[in-house]
């Protein structure tokens, strides 16, 4: 499994009862692989995966499985706080055709998981118990735990264990990682507005919720590193910037299923106890995403 490109933190569609849309999970896979996004990240953040039970998680994944062609990675989200529930989600989700799992450094016992040790121990039993790949998730603004990049490093030598996710550390982070870990270790930026600057510093890709809403746009950015057009890749950069911020850090997932109603994906009710944006907000990201459809 070659983790590199633009992965899509996938939304979770949801009906008006708040229960699984099926169709429109079908949908929206459909179209995102019209593109070539590298692949996507099922019930993370993004998908309101807190909000979401454990078989719902893998429910999903099921649905999606159909309709995204085998060259495409699916990774799904196990995070727990214990690696008794991570790894029996992580072997329904390879039953159900996940390639990859991907795992929070666990917080809510922060006091007592902080130290680097339990922090590994945890990532460790997990990919020693998970018939795929694992992958971390460092996100320290949403958990609290900063998983520092020496013990990233350590982790990198278990066989099972191979990528990294970071997503609001500064894009120096990458660097600091890619330092210390081997060439086939995926590391990943997870923040839109630095998605430039993460490749820059030796990102492979990055996994964006933002792909949800306009995948050719984060798609361009890649092309552009590849194709090593620097104007390019700042220019567009530039241009997911404030829509970016309005639907991750300002609106949230509430904003994100906005935007995605204004480009033809479904993106729909989010799930209680968030509610819909108020008019104001959906004014606001409609003026921002004006240039950004389809």
């Amino acid at each position: 499994m070659k983790l590199q490109g633009m992965l899509a933190s996938a939304a979770t569609p949801f009906d008006h009862t708040g229960a699984i849309y099926r169709a429109k999970i079908q949908h929206n896979f459909d179209k995102w692989c019209r593109t070539s996004l590298a692949g996507f990240v099922i019930g993370g953040l993004a998908g309101e995966g807190p909000l979401l039970d454990a078989d719902e998680k893998v429910e999903v994944l099921r649905i999606a499985k159909p309709h995204v062609p085998e060259s495409r990675v699916l990774i799904l989200d196990v995070s727990c706080e214990g690696v008794h529930s991570a790894v029996k989600l992580a072997k329904a989700g390879a039953e159900a055709g996940a390639h990859a799992v991907v795992s929070l450094v666990p917080h809510q016992y922060r006091n007592l998981m902080y130290g680097p040790e339990a922090q590994m121990l945890y990532f460790r039993a997990l990919a020693d118990q998970s018939p795929v790949p694992v992958l971390i998730h460092n996100a320290p603004q949403m958990t609290g735990v900063d998983l520092q990049p020496d013990s990233i490093a350590r982790l990198s030598a278990h066989p099972k264990i191979t990528g990294v996710i970071e997503t609001g550390t500064p894009a120096g982070r990458i660097q600091q990682i890619r330092a210390g870990v081997p060439k086939d270790f995926a590391v990943l930026g997870g923040t839109e507005s630095q998605v430039w600057d993460s490749l820059k510093a030796g990102a492979n890709g990055a996994v964006l919720a933002f792909a949800s809403v306009a995948p050719y746009a984060t798609i361009a950015i890649w092309e552009a590193f590849r194709t090593r057009e620097e104007e390019a890749g700042i220019d567009w950069q530039g241009r997911i910037s404030h829509p970016s911020i309005l639907v991750t850090d300002m609106y949230g997932v509430a904003g994100l299923k906005h935007a995605m109603d204004l480009n033809g994906y479904y993106g729909g009710p989010p799930r209680l106890p968030f509610s819909p944006v108020s008019l104001e907000a959906r004014a606001e990201i409609e003026d921002a995403f004006r240039d950004l459809k389809g």
